[in-house]
Parts: C-alpha cells; sequence; structure tokens
C-alpha cells in the first residue's frame, strides 16, 4: 500500500465527550438551514447551457470520462463538480455514489460534505478580510496584541499576514492529546507551543495558525467564528445549506467519510482536532454544498461585483487573492496561488488564479481572469481512506478552462512549482548561523563521507575549525567512518584530518559509552539516510539519542533530505515487542521522513528527557527525490551506489536476508535478484504480468532476464538466474509492494528453493509472513496492515518539519 496523502485517525478518547460537545455546541449556536429573508443579498443564481457562458459543451463532456475512470480505480465513490462563468453555472453534475457502505446510496448535486481545509479561505479568512474591512483589525498587526497569552515562547512577533500565508513558523499541527480536555486547555497549550522557525522564514503549512485566527475572530467579534461567518458571510450570499455542526435535516444528504467508533460519519467533521474542539475550528469543519460554494465564488470571481452582492469590499477582495512571495511559492492570504500545494490547480488558469483544497476530497479554484470558477466535492475518503482526487481536480480544471470559446487569455508562463532555490542542508544552514548553536561546546560528532555542505566540505572539517566549538571526539556508524567496509563488525579507528579518536557504533557497543559522554556537552548526528526502516543508520542515530537522554546531554541533527522524498509512506510496521537494530521503532518499511523528524518522533514516543535540536533544511520540497535537490550523491554504504538502487531498496532490501542474492559483489547491487535454483526467462515472465509492477494498466517497472555470479556475499562465484530490475516510473512504483509480490511468486514459483523463513529478519511482521507463506495476494496482505499504516500517518504529521503537500 503506497499512501501518498495526509490520513486521520480519530482517537479512542475524542469519542462520547466530544460527540456530546458538538452537540451542545451545535444547539447554542445554530445550524439551521438559513431562511429566504435572511438572505435578502443574494441574487438567483442561474443553470445555463454551457454555450452561454462561452464554453464547449462537448469539450467539458470529457469531465464525464475522467470521473467515470477514477471512480474504477476506487480514487473515490463520487463526486459534485460545478463549473460556472459570467457568475453562471453552466455545469453541475452528480457522479458515482456518495456512500457505498454499509449501502450504496447515489450522489446527488445538493449532496453536503466535509470541505476539510476549504474552512480556512472560505470562512476563517474571509471573516478576517471582513474585520480588516471594517478597521477592526490590521494584517500586519502583531497577533498577541489581540490575544496577550498568545505571545509566549517567541511567539510575539506574529502577525496576522504570517499565519494566512503559513509562514508564522507554528508546527502543521500539535498533538491530539493537547485537545483531550476541550477548547479552553487545546488554547493553553498552542500557547505554550515553541516556534519551529522564525515568523517569515519558512512555509510551514499549519492547522494550527488558523485555529489562533479562528479564535483572533472571536476575539475581535465578540462570537465564535461558527456564528460570524453565518451572519457575515452565508447568510448575505444565500448560501442556506453552509455552516459548522449541520443538524439531522442536513446530515441525511451528507457524504460520510470513514468510520469512528464502529459508525459512520456522516455530517461529523472528519479532522480529529476540529472534533475534539466540537467541531468548530479555523482549519476545518465547515460543511457545504456545490451550488452554495458557486455562491461565494461568483462572488469572489467578479471583478466588480455590485456591493450588494459582496460580503468584502472591491479592495478586500484584491489584496487577499494578490500575490504573496513566500518561501513554499506564491500565496495568497488564505488561498493558494501557485505553490508546492497546487497540484489540484488547472493548467490553463491564469496568473490571477486562486484556490484550495480539502483533505476530505474538495477543491475550489477561481479564475477572475477567465471570469471562471471550477468546484470539485468528492468524500475521497469513504470507505477505507485511501482515495486520491488532487491530480483529477487539477485535470477537471484544465478541462474547464480549455472549454472556453468566447475569447483566449494568456495563461502565466510560471511554472506550477516555483523555480527551486537550492537546497541547504543542516550542516549549511549552521554554517550560515555561525555555529551559534555549538558555541561554548564540547562536541562528538556521529558521521560518515556522507556528513557534508553543499559546496562539498566535510562537516567534521568544519566543526574542527570552527570558532568557538571544540569537536572532542567522533562516532562512525555500520560500514565505518570511510562508508566502505561491509563487515559484521567495525573497529574504532582514528581520523587523518584531525587526528581525533572514531569511536565505532557498530563494534562491541552499538551507543555511546558514558565514559565518553562525559567529555562531551553535545552530540551532533550528520549522516544521509536512505528513507528505509532496516537502513541501520537511523537506529545509530536512536540509540545515540537514547544515550545522550541518560547522560543529560544535547542531541543535534543536521538534518538531510529523504532521498527518495519525503510523501509516499508503504509497508507493515514492526509488530510491538519486536524492536531489533534493523527495525529499532515502529515505522513502515518506508516511512517517508527525514532523520530529524525521526529524531523528532522517536524521543517524543519514547518518553525521552532530552535536548533535542534539528537544524532544519532550507529550500526542500519534500515530494522531490534526490536528484531534484542539486546535491552531489555520495554513496553512503558500499552497495548503496546510485538513487535507483535507494529507490528499490525498501522492497528488494527486505529479500537479502533469505537465500537469494540481491546484487550484491554486481556492479547493480539491489537492481539484481536472483539464485542458481532460478529459471531467468520464465520467471521474468511471471514477474512481467503481476499487477504490482504496473500503474493505470502501464508497466512501472520491467524485469529483464539475466544471469550473473556474484564477486561476493550470498552465492559468491556461483552462476545465478534472475532478473534485472528497470524502473520505468519511479512516481508511480511502490518499491515495498514490489518487494511483497516478488516474494509471493518465490513462494508460488519455488516453494521448495526460497526460505521464506529468512524474510522475517527485516519484515518482522508475523501476520505479513504467514500470508506470504499461504499465498494471499499482495492486496489483501496491504488490507490487513492498512489501519496501522493510517495511524502511522498521524503519528508522523505530529513531527514532520517540511509541510504536507497533500493535505
Amino acid at each position: 500500500m503506497n499512501l501518498r496523502r495526509r490520513d486521520r485517525k480519530f482517537p479512542e478518547w475524542c469519542g462520547e465527550a466530544s460527540r456530546w460537545l458538538a452537540v451542545l455546541i451545535c444547539i447554542a449556536t445554530g445550524f439551521a438551514s438559513i431562511p429566504a429573508a435572511c438572505a435578502g443579498n443574494a441574487s438567483e443564481l442561474l443553470q445555463v447551457p454551457p454555450e452561454q457562458a462561452g464554453m464547449d459543451a462537448r469539450h467539458l463532456e470529457q469531465i464525464d470520462d475522467e470521473v467515470a475512470r477514477a471512480i474504477r480505480r476506487n480514487e473515490m465513490p463520487g463526486c459534485v463538480v460545478a463549473i460556472g462563468r459570467y457568475g453562471k453555472l453552466a455545469w453541475l453534475k452528480a457522479y458515482g455514489n456518495r456512500q457505498l457502505e454499509p449501502e450504496p446510496e447515489a450522489m446527488t448535486v445538493d449532496t453536503l460534505f466535509d470541505l476539510a481545509s476549504l474552512t480556512k479561505p472560505i470562512a476563517t479568512a474571509t471573516s478576517i478580510m471582513i474585520l480588516v474591512d471594517r478597521g477592526k483589525l490590521r494584517i500586519h498587526d502583531r497577533v498577541a496584541g489581540y490575544l496577550p497569552e498568545f505571545g509566549e515562547k517567541g511567539k510575539q512577533s506574529i502577525t496576522v499576514y504570517h499565519l494566512l500565508t503559513h509562514t508564522s513558523g507554528l508546527v502543521a499541527d500539535n498533538p491530539l492529546a493537547d485537545y483531550r480536555q476541550g477548547p479552553e486547555e487545546a488554547w493553553k497549550k498552542i500557547c505554550e507551543l515553541e516556534l519551529v522557525a522564525a515568523p517569515g522564514t519558512r512555509f510551514i503549512y499549519s492547522d494550527v495558525g488558523f485555529i489562533v485566527l479562528g479564535k483572533l475572530i472571536e476575539k475581535i467579534s465578540g462570537v465564535p467564528l461558527d456564528q460570524f461567518a453565518r451572519r457575515e458571510i452565508f447568510e448575505p450570499l444565500g448560501m442556506k445549506d453552509t455552516g459548522f455542526c449541520p443538524p439531522a435535516s442536513l446530515r441525511a444528504r451528507a457524504a460520510p467519510t470513514e468510520k469512528r467508533e464502529g459508525r459512520w460519519l456522516r455530517g461529523e467533521v472528519h479532522d480529529p482536532r476540529a472534533a475534539a474542539l466540537g467541531g468548530v475550528a479555523g482549519h476545518a469543519g465547515l460543511f457545504s454544498t456545490a451550488t452554495d460554494l458557486a455562491q461565494y465564488a461568483r462572488m469572489m470571481c467578479r471583478r466588480n461585483p455590485s456591493q450588494e452582492h459582496s460580503v468584502l469590499s472591491a479592495l478586500g477582495r484584491a489584496v487577499m487573492t494578490s500575490d504573496y512571495a513566500t518561501p513554499g511559492g506564491i500565496r495568497g492570504l488564505g488561498w493558494d496561488k501557485r505553490s508546492t500545494y497546487s497540484s489540484n490547480r488547472g493548467e490553463y488558469f491564469s496568473s490571477s488564479a486562486f484556490g484550495h483544497g480539502g483533505f476530505t476530497g474538495t477543491a475550489l479554484w477561481i479564475d477572475p481572469e477567465l471570469e471562471l470558477f471550477v468546484i470539485f466535492l468528492s468524500n475521497r475518503l469513504h470507505p477505507d481512506g485511501r482515495g486520491a482526487v488532487n491530480s483529477l481536480a487539477g485535470r477537471i480544471g484544465t478541462i474547464a478552462a480549455a472549454a472556453i470559446r468566447d475569447r483566449v487569455v494568456p495563461v502565466t508562463s510560471e511554472p506550477l512549482r516555483r523555480a527551486p532555490a537550492p537546497v541547504r542542508v543542516g550542516i549549511d544552514v549552521l554554517r550560515a548561523q555561525e555555529f551559534r548553536l555549538l558555541a561554548g561546546q564540547r562536541v562528538g560528532l556521529i558521521s560518515n563521507p556522507t556528513g557534508i555542505s553543499s559546496d562539498g566540505q566535510s562537516t567534521v572539517e568544519l566543526l574542527y575549525h570552527a570558532p568557538g566549538v571544540k569537536l572532542v571526539a567522533l562516532f562512525s556508524p555500520e560500514h565505518g567512518w570511510s562508508a566502505q567496509l561491509d563487515t559484521p563488525r567495525v573497529a574504532d579507528t582514528k581520523d587523518p584530518l584531525t587526528g581525533l579518536p572514531v569511536y565505532s557504533l557498530y563494534g562491541d557497543a552499538r551507543k555511546p559509552s558514558s565514559e565518553v559522554l562525559e567529555k562531551l556537552d553535545t552530540l551532533v548526528f550528520d549522516i544521509q539516510d536512505i528513507g528505509c526502516r532496516f537502513y541501520t543508520y537511523i537506529s545509530t542515530m536512536g540509540l545515540a539519542l537514547e544515550a545522550a537522554a541518560e547522560q543529560k546531554k544535547r542531541f543535534v541533527v543536521l538534518d538531510r533530505p529523504n532521498p527518495i522524498n519525503g510523501v509516499d509512506v508503504s509497508g507493515p510496521l514492526l509488530d510491538a515487542g519486536r524492536e531489533s537494530f534493523v527495525g529499532f521503532h515502529r515505522i513502515p518499511i518506508r516511512h517517508g521522513m527525514t532523520a530529524g523528524e525521526l529524531a523528532r518522533m522517536i524521543a517524543a514516543e519514547r518518553g525521552w528527557d532530552v535536548e533535542l535540536h534539528i537544524v532544519p533544511l532550507e529550500n526542500w520540497d519534500r515530494r522531490d527525490y534526490f536528484d531534484a535537490t542539486g546535491l552531489p550523491w555520495i554513496n553512503p554504504s558500499p552497495n548503496m551506489r546510485s538513487l535507483n538502487a535507494a529507490t528499490l531498496y525498501p522492497g528488494i532490501g527486505l529479500l537479502e536476508t533469505t537465500n537469494l542474492s540481491v546484487g550484491r559483489g554486481t556492479d547493480t547491487p539491489f537492481e539484481i535478484v536472483g539464485a542458481p535454483w532460478i529459471e531467468p526467462v520464465s520467471w521474468a515472465k511471471h514477474l512481467n504480468s503481476l499487477p504490482e509492477g504496473q500503474a493505470e494498466n502501464k508497466p512501472v517497472v520491467r524485469f529483464v532476464p539475466v544471469w550473473f555470479t556474484p564477486s561476493s556475499s550470498v552465492y559468491s562465484g556461483q552462476r545465478c538466474g534472475g532478473v534485472r530490475i528497470v524502473i520505468l516510473d519511479r512516481y508511480r512504483l511502490d518499491p515495498v509492494r514490489l518487494g511483497l509480490a516478488i516474494a509471493r511468486q518465490l513462494r508460488l514459483d519455488y516453494p521448495d528453493q526460497w526460505n521464506i523463513d529468512g524474510l522475517d529478519r527485516l519484515l518482522r511482521n508475523a501476520g505479513v509472513l504467514e500470508q506470504l507463506r499461504h499465498g494471499v495476494s499482495v492486496h489483501q496482505i496491504e488490507q490487513s496492515y492498512a489501519s496501522e499504516l493510517q495511524a502511522f500517518l498521524e503519528r508522523r504529521r505530529t513531527f514532520l518539519l517540511y509541510g504536507d503537500p497533500l493535505r
């Protein structure tokens, strides 16, 4: 299972208490359907043939094919698409089902959807701009000026602008446990948060920031966010079905998402933090329909709408949707424009377009230049949490813009992703900061040749000559200080450059001794990881972090990219209690995290009292593979010789503790699999027919039959038959799924020759091993650990430092 998205599971403690809290809040605030008398400022939204909106109906019909294909691929159960131009609806259509379980229920155009993060621009940011319009607030005001308690722990300089553009330096999300006692205690926990970056210096898509904005709206207006938005936005625009905590009359036509406590979430917010806050929060909780959103989009789309049809001034709309350059790309105030989050943006939108997406499968894009809006609403999480619709929403936007026939407007020449700035690794950032974090410290460095700056200087050399820093000791992981040893044990040595002792952490001891740590104040870790659970450098880091906690020493991670990207996550977790040096923490095989993010997770989840500092990467897009960073590739271990090998390693490396050769002793380790008892031609034919080697009926890898003779390791000097694995599309390849498929095929083709028991050394999941032993399909195997994988993604989100582009 390859999960390229943010998944959330609702914690058990947010059960009855949160449900009754939500009911009480909804009773107190009310979410009745807005009566017609309250919608006096809204004019009727007309639905017209596409030709009357200057659009080609036949071209728009391509949407039908795209949606049908997505439904067949189980990317969603169904959706509603609404497209408008010149203030009129030119396309409004429901597709598929809004419910599959417990029984199918057809999608309708009036289906109510959990908008998730569309709450941010539509309810929260628009409310902020209304307050700005009325002189109650200024965009560059400091938040602590209104909420003094928020200014603690270095947050006093955060402005409203920082929160609206996700540049406040706040974390993406604080732990769910912080919301356990309800809104008041949750607010106290937010006020106690420390920044992870100085305001204005980094783009971190932050739910916390929009929760703060919701609190700010309540403070200034005197009423909660849901009441303010209803009174000032939804009622004036005639959005009769829009609001927080929908009543039973609307929940009956709501699209369900996932199950919680044995029942389907239908008309109840999916986001666990918003639910714990009673269903009302600045980042999530809003529900609406396609036609209601069309009313809002019409107001925002018009260049010069009459004031009676707008809740914002013309200048307010212009300021809200202008271009603001951030480290994450071009943003609006509460809106996305052209950034790392724009995967749901139409290719042909103009430079004035702005939009946003929601985790539940929603998207809204508005292009004033084209006088076009595109609304896409799905419940892609139903029923199993595995859907994915961002790409589909973007394709529908492209079709809509391409259907315009009455004029041609030049689209922006800028790429959808900003031109990449050079990636700076942790040692680059530390050097730029003049090593202040280590000033006056006696330092021990855990590293190998991958510990270099982006301009090629070794970390050991930079720290050795850094003013005010005393480098005392060096430590090496598996493969030694040179990263060239492939032996079961590595001895201590001496660094030829500095003459300092190098203590092996892959010999008699696996973590620094108390005797050596007595001479140090700070341990620094700087090694390039590979992004796979059983690659032992993260185990070395974890054990050293534990030693630092035991000896009350500081621990600093100089962060580096995950070379096989920081989005994709796949494979089973370790069985509880089976942690080892090749499986240090309960994470999936492919974890999608950097070393710094893992250090934060390990320290927090193990409850270690340690002073941990992460010196973060700069300008890294976590969707990128290593070759997009511009950084030099240095073999992190003797057999990890290329990015191709690293990409395949989570699946192929899994097999190497069985009686297979995985190419050690050849020129291309981890790109070859074989054994003397394998007949290569027939086996390659079997492997090329596997569905796990394909995506959307196109191959993502090709297996080429080969004979090879390893010069070392398993079957050294013996002629082996096998396959060479050629990657055709790494973006659609799930290497763990591929590895499981190869293991299953080995079990089917060579049940007597292949030693399946050896697989458990790295797999360390008894359930998956038994399923492979009995020939269970890979799809069924993935389903067996899907809930654990989703729970991991929720755990992971708390510790991410570089955003989540698929939120």
